[in-house]
């Protein structure tokens, strides 16, 4: 069986954040994207989101490794709703590292050309619904 085209996207979306290749990564957003950058903090468009993954990774000391892991895509009326584990990798700040698995939501537009692009990142999933954002 062949897997979804936006399982290639999105791997190639993770090795870019793993290489801090930021402009590769951008390449695959909508100029109108939405990020979840954390519980509460969500960032609008192709600017504000190539910032903040560059904020991201130095709060990481650029050594998050993301990979992913199982993938389900529903597709309606050219847009893609992918489910799926992202698997996170970075120094615990004490020598060690930490491995943690989110179940990631995202949203992807079909362009034409099929060419898609993210429209919402959201890494954290359905777990915002239990984040306190106050």
């Amino acid at each position: 069986m062949h897997s979804h085209p936006l399982r290639q996207i999105i791997e190639s979306c993770d090795r870019a954040i793993s290489a801090k290749d930021f402009d590769a990564l951008m390449e695959n957003y909508a100029e109108e994207a939405a990020l979840v950058v954390k519980p509460g903090l969500i960032v609008t468009g192709k600017e504000n989101i190539r910032k903040a993954f560059i904020a991201i990774s130095d709060y990481f000391q650029d050594q998050l490794i993301v990979e992913q892991g199982e993938m389900q895509v529903i597709e309606g009326g050219g847009d893609a709703l992918v489910i799926m584990e992202t698997k996170l990798r970075f120094p615990d700040g004490q020598g060690g590292t930490v491995e943690t698995t989110r179940r990631a939501t995202y949203v992807f537009r079909q362009e034409k050309g099929d060419r898609w692009l993210c429209t919402i990142d959201n890494s954290y999933g359905t777990s915002l619904l239990d984040a306190e954002t106050a």
